[in-house]
């Protein structure tokens, strides 16, 4: 027999995969779940024990938590990364580490190969591939859902024609959550011109209604709530769950697929949408212009890098030393107000702050010593490129005449 460790989600493909790998494959299966966040109570016990009655020999959970945050999440703050200028990458975030963390494991427990349920219409497929290439090159990968075609359908057929039960989540629309927010995918999502209905949101469900608070941050990193210090993973957790609660986080995303294709999903990420928004406002605080420019550029090619599964190539860690460098000055508290589904910074303070180290006030008064006349001249230096340009124009068409 086969030993395979199957990354598990405990979603349709994966519970497919575990009783499809067993009877049809001869498999001795291990059920793995990295759990990234994102489950309900009691939901990961759940899971493991639909794994079992469907075939599996054993399944536990890891927790991937710290490691996402560690390895991911703090560069996505740091780099302000939306897809799109929209989406916070929720799902493209967890995937590199998952692989990742399951691949050290099949070593580390000598298994025959790693399975996965992507699909072969989707990113995750690339980025798991990606991920195993430079981890666990040597690793054998299988692929059953992406490689003989298994559509969501048919799978659901295949299970009943075995006498065993779809998941509860594996109808109409699919899902993911974890720590840096919730997908859902299919139904209305498979066109361009249809929103969800309110049904089929899960985490901003009736959502409304609003609150204060502020969030702390030390070195580009959330530490604390209102005053109060607390570790990213537990604060993120916190603030998605005060979020959800008030619909904050909800939105579309239409973009370019790693295949080349468009895609377009509903998502749901009320901590990422306040820690952004925050980390954001704050650097405004305390940073030059030229290193939020450069930064942000940077955060957009580490998103579009880590979108596409290279979490792993060597240029993210050059990104990342630079981002890095770029948060020593970004401390402070930032306060918020969310009503209405938004998120509304309220205001800032930070020891670096840029605004107090002048005496300046805009409009108001220019800083102390400052030479009336310099603003007259920096406004021509400024403008002495379009003014030969305009000069050059002139005689050019005097000269066509």
């Amino acid at each position: 027999m086969k030993r395979v460790l199957l990354a598990y989600s405990g979603g349709l493909d994966t519970s497919f995969l575990v009783a499809y790998l067993t009877r049809e494959m001869n498999c001795e299966v291990t059920a793995v779940c990295v759990d990234c966040g994102g489950f309900r109570e009691g939901e990961r016990e759940e899971i493991c024990e639909r794994a079992i009655a469907l075939g599996a020999k054993a399944a536990r959970i890891e927790d991937g938590r710290q490691q996402l945050y560690t390895q991911v999440l703090r560069w996505l703050i740091a780099g302000n990364v939306k897809r799109g200028e929209v989406y916070p990458l929720s799902v493209g975030a967890e995937r590199g580490v998952q692989a990742q963390q399951l691949a050290l494991l099949a070593r580390a427990e000598n298994f025959d190969a790693l399975a996965h349920g992507c699909t072969a219409a989707g990113n995750d497929q690339v980025r798991f591939e990606a991920a195993l290439a430079v981890v666990a090159p040597d690793l054998e990968t299988m692929a059953p859902v992406r490689d003989m075609g298994w559509a969501r359908a048919d799978q659901v057929a295949w299970l009943k024609a075995q006498g065993l039960a779809a998941p509860p989540a594996g109808g109409r629309y699919s899902t993911n959550a974890g720590l840096w927010g919730l997908t859902i995918g299919g139904g209305e999502m498979l066109t361009a011109g249809e929103p969800l209905p309110e049904d089929a949101w899960v985490w901003t469900l009736n959502g409304g209604g609003e609150s204060h608070l502020s969030i702390q941050f030390d070195n580009g990193q959330p530490v604390g709530m209102d005053g109060v210090s607390m570790d990213p993973v537990a604060l993120i957790e916190k603030l998605n769950e005060i979020g959800g609660a008030l619909g904050v986080g909800r939105g579309y995303h239409l973009g370019d697929t790693v295949l080349g294709i468009k895609g377009r999903i509903a998502f749901e990420a009320p901590a990422a949408e306040m820690l952004i928004m925050a980390h954001r406002e704050l650097e405004k605080l305390v940073l030059t212009e030229d290193q939020r420019f450069w930064k942000d550029h940077l955060g957009n090619v580490y998103g579009r890098r880590l979108h596409q599964g290279l979490l792993h190539d060597p240029f993210m860690r050059d990104t990342e030393a630079f981002l890095g460098s770029s948060q020593r000055a970004v401390e402070g508290t930032v306060h918020m107000h969310l009503v209405g589904g938004r998120v509304i910074v309220t205001g800032l303070e930070s020891s670096h702050s840029m605004l107090t180290a002048s005496d300046a006030a805009y409009g108001e008064k220019a800083a102390a010593g400052s030479d009336p006349a310099g603003p007259a001249f920096l406004g021509r230096i400024l403008a002495e490129p379009a003014r030969l340009s305009n000069v050059a124009a002139q005689r050019a068409a005097e000269t066509h005449s």
